[in-house]
Order: structure tokens, then C-alpha cells, then sequence
């Protein structure tokens, strides 16, 4: 994914943060999964989100994997405060993008929680 997130032209690039209880869900959830997880559930047609240390994208399954958003340069090292947000870049590929972000990271969370209570 890091070669397709670089071919791939950006059609806007803004500051973002993912917030700590998103983040913090991620963090659990590697600890037990691994650095590289996808997410197929998140009740978006064809749209599915794929977590890993270096970016979250959420890519139209549809379409070859084709990323709609990316959550790019987070900001993780030096972290001290777990409440606080994680600073990053949110890559727009698509023009109706925004209308998946927050829903996007919402159901993200849920189903990290999800899986991290079914591996135990």
C-alpha cells in the first residue's frame, strides 16, 4: 500500500488528528493483531479500512483497493499523554471523501474493540 498511496494523485492534503480513544483502541488492538489490520465491516458499501503503524486508509474494495482517505505522518513517537489527540495528515482521493471521515474512524474503533475482545 505505501507505493499505491504514492502513486496515487492527492486531491487535497489537510491537518488532522485521530483522537486518543480511536488511537488508543489501535494501539491495544496491534499488541495482540500485529501492525497490519483490515477492517471490512464498517457498514460503508465496498468501503474498507486497512490499520497499520505507518498510515490508515480506507480504500473502495470495489475498485482495486483504490484509497478514498489516508491518515498519513501520524505523529505516535514522543507521545506522553494518552488523552490528547495524535497529530497527522488526511490525504483526500476522492471528492466526497469527507462525508466517510468521521464515520470512518467511529466504526473503526468499534470493531478494533471488537476484535481485540474476540482474540482473548
Amino acid at each position: 500500500m505505501d507505493a499505491r498511496l504514492a502513486e496515487m494523485p492527492i486531491m487535497a492534503e489537510r491537518d488532522d488528528s485521530i483522537d486518543a480513544d480511536v488511537f488508543n483502541a489501535w494501539c491495544r488492538a496491534r499488541k495482540k493483531l500485529g501492525s497490519y489490520v483490515r477492517l471490512s465491516d464498517l457498514g460503508l458499501k465496498q468501503m474498507e479500512m486497512i490499520v497499520s503503524d505507518k498510515y490508515w486508509v480506507c480504500v473502495d474494495s470495489n475498485n482495486n483497493d483504490c484509497p478514498v482517505l489516508a491518515w498519513v505522518d501520524i505523529e505516535e513517537k514522543g507521545r506522553d499523554s494518552l488523552h490528547l489527540p495524535i497529530k497527522c495528515k488526511l490525504n483526500y482521493y476522492h471528492f466526497a471523501a469527507s462525508a466517510l471521515r468521521a464515520k470512518v474512524l467511529v466504526k473503526t474503533k468499534e470493531l478494533l474493540e471488537q476484535m481485540i475482545e474476540n482474540d482473548q
